[in-house]
């Protein structure tokens, strides 16, 4: 996966890279894909880079002063480049490149055509995991996203300055004793620390971290430590897990977010004669039930259960599950578009995607859910649907980019019309024929229902 896609990259973006691990590393492969998808962009630091680094931009400008910057020279470099570098002053006998006047960041991102503006906001001395000082970092008041950034390779390893930019301080926002391990609990407690990696974030900047330097499977199975414990706060949107200086790959592996569950239970049950989201299942439970116990055994972090002809006995059913219930008032005159219209309307802001399963599909499997859940977190498609023998069947999930298109569907649009309208599906083979098989019908309740 492109990191332009992991950080969802949109327009009219100013995204800033604090941390360690990689910052510049990745704001260059950053800027490099998005000049391959044929836009421009500009990279430059509030703080200080090494002056060899500035090759890696293929056009470098120095601005002296706040004062000195020349918008129509950095037009016209634009016009032949559409990747421009943007310094301070260059001290070769230091090695270093000087940041700008974070100032400029506005004046950079109002430019003809440019699509992003990409700053390195503080430095952490080729260390993959810090804590920031008191001057650090410098985040432009104009930046849409924060991406705090830890390599891999500071997990458990010793709190030391080896590994660790400002150990002292990282003891200090987490209480770590000297010489402790860099565990994936300590990483994430400086991250989500208001003075570590949530430190002068400007007010409606999303936050995706990036969890860098990860190539093999134990470093894999470390990120996503990482990830599980940023995603407890509600600061942070995702985390992306990857290496970004590997030129032969993609540079993300796999995006790690909150991921809703949408179940539709607002049918009249016409063809069942009776209501059947609550009729007897297994031992003590009713169909219902078994949906959200499925549910429940699957990597999804809440549920939402969208109700019409049979609310209360919905409710009564599912009192003590710990799930969230939504009505749909129209549910007599509309169809499943209205009812997720309904669903994804309770669903938080933090949620990146839903996965929609029926109310009568209690032989859902959690295998096949997490199965699905996975190949978004690979691939970030907006659909993703398992497949049984070339046959498309439920669960189906939605990526929240395009929820608004399922919003601008008719009441009365029909689950195919839904997929239809979200464009590419991504699918999922699975071996079993459950995610075509459903209760509609009293036989099907007498073939389904478990001895």
């Amino acid at each position: 996966m492109h990191l332009r896609e992991a950080l969802r990259i949109g327009e009219n973006e100013v995204v800033a890279f604090v941390g360690g691990g990689g910052k510049t590393t990745a704001m260059f492969r950053l800027a490099e894909e998005l000049t391959q998808a044929g836009k421009r962009v500009i990279t430059t630091t509030t703080t200080r880079i090494f002056a060899a680094q500035t090759s890696l931009a293929p056009r470098h400008l120095v601005c002296e002063s706040a004062e000195a910057f020349d918008p129509e020279a950095v037009t016209a470099a634009l016009e032949t480049q559409p990747h421009v570098l943007i310094t301070g002053p260059v001290d070769s006998e230091a090695g270093k490149a000087f940041g700008v006047d974070p100032a400029l960041v506005a004046q950079f991102a109002r430019l003809p055509g440019v699509v992003a503006v990409l700053v390195e906001a503080d430095g952490s001395r080729m260390r993959p995991f810090k804590a920031p000082a008191e001057h650090e970092p410098v985040i432009p008041p104009e930046t849409t996203l924060v991406v705090p950034v830890v390599g891999v390779d500071a997990l458990n390893q010793p709190l030391t300055d080896a590994r660790v930019h400002r150990v002292e301080l990282v003891r200090a926002l987490t209480g770590a004793a000297e010489g402790a391990l860099v565990t994936p609990e300590l990483v994430a407690r400086v991250l989500t620390h208001p003075q570590g990696g949530l430190k002068n974030i400007p007010d409606g900047a999303r936050v995706i971290s990036l969890v860098n330097k990860v190539e093999g499977d134990d470093e894999l199975t470390l990120a996503r430590e990482v990830a599980t414990h940023l995603l407890r706060h509600l600061d942070f949107a995702a985390v992306a897990i990857g290496a970004v200086r590997r030129a032969d790959a993609e540079p993300v592996r796999e995006v790690r977010a909150r991921i809703v569950g949408i179940v539709l239970a607002a049918g009249r049950s016409t063809r069942m004669g009776q209501i059947k989201q609550t009729l007897p299942w297994g031992q003590g439970g009713t169909i219902i039930g078994q949906v959200i116990r499925r549910l429940q055994e699957t990597d999804l972090d809440e549920i939402v259960v969208v109700t019409g002809a049979a609310h209360d006995q919905v409710g009564a059913a599912l009192a003590a599950a710990h799930i969230r219930l939504a009505f749909n008032p129209d549910f007599e005159s509309s169809e499943m578009a209205a009812s997720l219209q309904v669903g994804l309307r309770q669903v938080p802001a933090q949620c990146m995607a839903a996965l929609v399963a029926l109310g009568d599909q209690p032989q859902i499997e959690p295998g096949v859910v997490n199965a699905m859940i996975q190949r978004w977190r690979e691939t970030l498609a907006p659909v993703v649907a398992p497949t049984y023998r070339e046959q498309r069947g439920n669960p189906t999930l939605f990526d929240r980019s395009i929820w608004p298109q399922v919003f601008a569907l008719p009441a009365s649009a029909n689950p195919r019309e839904i997929v239809q309208a979200a464009g590419r599906v991504e699918g999922v083979r699975v071996e079993t024929n459950s995610i075509l098989r459903d209760v509609d019908t009293p036989e099907d309740y007498a073939r389904e229902r478990p001895a």
